[in-house]
């Protein structure tokens, strides 16, 4: 299992956001997250949102640093990707 992590880019709440995924197994990365400090609202069906400031402290813990791109395309080998049209409405 490899737990991956893509740059915080993404804008929300007054800061900016990164995506933590595993290429294998979610039980695993509820695991990561917990043992890092990610609390589980941060689950959202397939990955964690994780805050910047969060970033270099999963890498040092053992997340592999990978482009967006990168991160997708594992995630959707893992099987574990839920598409946009198979999210529930909010």
């Amino acid at each position: 299992m490899v737990i991956l992590i893509d740059d915080p880019l993404w804008p929300a709440h007054g800061r900016m956001w990164a995506h933590l995924v595993s290429d294998s197994d979610l039980d695993e990365l509820h695991a990561f997250a917990e043992a890092n400090g990610i609390p589980r609202r941060g689950f959202d069906l397939d990955h964690y949102d994780v805050p910047d400031d969060a970033h270099a402290r999963l890498v040092a813990a053992g997340a592999t640093h990978v482009g967006g791109h990168e991160l997708v395309r594992r995630l959707i080998a893992s099987g574990l990707r839920v598409r946009g049209r198979d999210r529930p409405r909010r």
